[in-house]
């Protein structure tokens, strides 16, 4: 059976997760829980994501060249990840992410680094594996000039693009016209108004599932350990289904499926779950 050909264009970053008992007000100084360091970045989650449910995926960004650079490079080729498309960048660090983990929430501060070396020429110079893609899925770790160009050329060439617009930021409206399917959670919809754009919007609503025009699409039960990575593998999942064949509506029932199952264990990567995974939780109900 054909892979599907996902390449991810985004963020790779080293997260480093604080467990707190309370959140902090400013200028206290509190003791944390627990702490640990596990591989992240929006972009390399989605890959992630994609990757275990059995996508032949592509990778299109920057490390630096330094220790964390390096572990994240090797991990994401234990993951069947292709990694030739990665570039070390000298002049910045590896990108980081602060996440504090509270009340089983997380709040997050990024530090892009060497993600802002991922520039529309450094894309450019890849453009034979935009070429090989049946889908690219982007986010907005990266410069945003890159994100219009690479949504431009594969619209120019129909090659479906997901946009998942986090951090929120505003782009032309011609530029969302040219996404095939973007992925805000609630707060970034408010943020961004693009309710114009029905036939593409699928907003992320937490355990509510996801909506998708009228429709809310439910997701399923969880036992909650961490949130971190739940809509980068709802985005990952939701590619994956897509260029499976499946409807909209239930490739969106099985990416919710998927997040579930990603938020029963610590760290954005280490629940995110095979097609075996998922279709035993779909036959849940």
């Amino acid at each position: 059976m054909n892979r599907p050909k996902i390449t991810v264009i985004g963020s790779i970053n080293m997260d480093l997760l604080t467990g707190i008992a309370k959140m902090p007000q400013q200028g206290e100084t509190l003791f944390g829980t627990d702490f640990a360091m596990k591989p992240g970045g929006k972009g390399a989650n989605q890959a992630v994501a994609a990757a275990r449910l059995g996508a032949d995926v592509k990778f299109i960004g920057k490390v630096g060249d330094d220790a964390l650079g390096r572990e994240l490079l090797s991990h994401l080729k234990q993951k069947e990840i292709d990694i030739k498309h990665i570039g070390s960048e000298s002049a910045k660090s590896t990108g980081i992410a602060n996440v504090l983990l509270y009340n089983q929430d997380n709040r997050i501060i990024v530090v892009s680094g060497a993600n802002e070396a991922v520039t529309p020429d450094y894309v450019a110079e890849k453009k034979d594996a935009l070429l090989d893609s049946d889908i690219v899925i982007m986010q907005m770790e990266i410069p945003i000039e890159t994100i219009i160009w690479c949504v431009e050329f594969c619209y120019d060439y129909n090659i479906r693009v997901i946009l998942n617009p986090a951090p929120a930021t505003e782009l032309p409206n011609e530029i969302w016209e040219r996404c095939t399917f973007i992925t805000p959670n609630e707060e970034e919809a408010r943020q961004l108004g693009l309710k114009q754009f029905t036939n593409k919007l699928i907003t992320t609503l937490g355990p509510q599932g996801a909506r998708f025009q009228e429709s809310v699409i439910p997701t399923y039960r969880a036992n909650v350990v961490d949130t971190t990575g739940a809509g980068d593998t709802f985005n990952g999942a939701l590619a994956y289904y897509i260029t499976k064949g499946h409807e909209t509506e239930d490739a969106i029932l099985r990416a919710n499926a998927a997040a579930s199952l990603a938020i029963e264990k610590l760290g954005a990567q280490e629940g995110m779950p095979t097609r075996v995974q998922v279709d035993k939780r779909l036959a849940e109900i």
